[in-house]
């Protein structure tokens, strides 16, 4: 469907000036898919912040020397 709404927008603006020429159509909405995954849950930022812990103990190891 949505190739079909692209084609039909092409052929209504060919030939204009792009300043003149309507907007793309925008896609539509897929059945089933939700607006996705919320960045900001709870999973998410234990995730996170489990990564930056990691991440500031290996520093530590290096700065004393632990790791090479």
């Amino acid at each position: 469907m949505d190739e079909l709404r692209i084609a039909n927008w092409q052929r209504a603006n060919e030939g204009v000036k792009p300043s003149k020429q309507s907007k793309p159509p925008n896609p539509m909405a897929r059945p089933g898919q939700g607006r996705g995954r919320d960045k900001n849950s709870p999973e998410r930022i234990a995730k996170r912040k489990a990564a930056l812990s990691r991440a500031a103990e290996r520093r530590r190891a290096l700065a004393r020397g632990e790791i090479t």
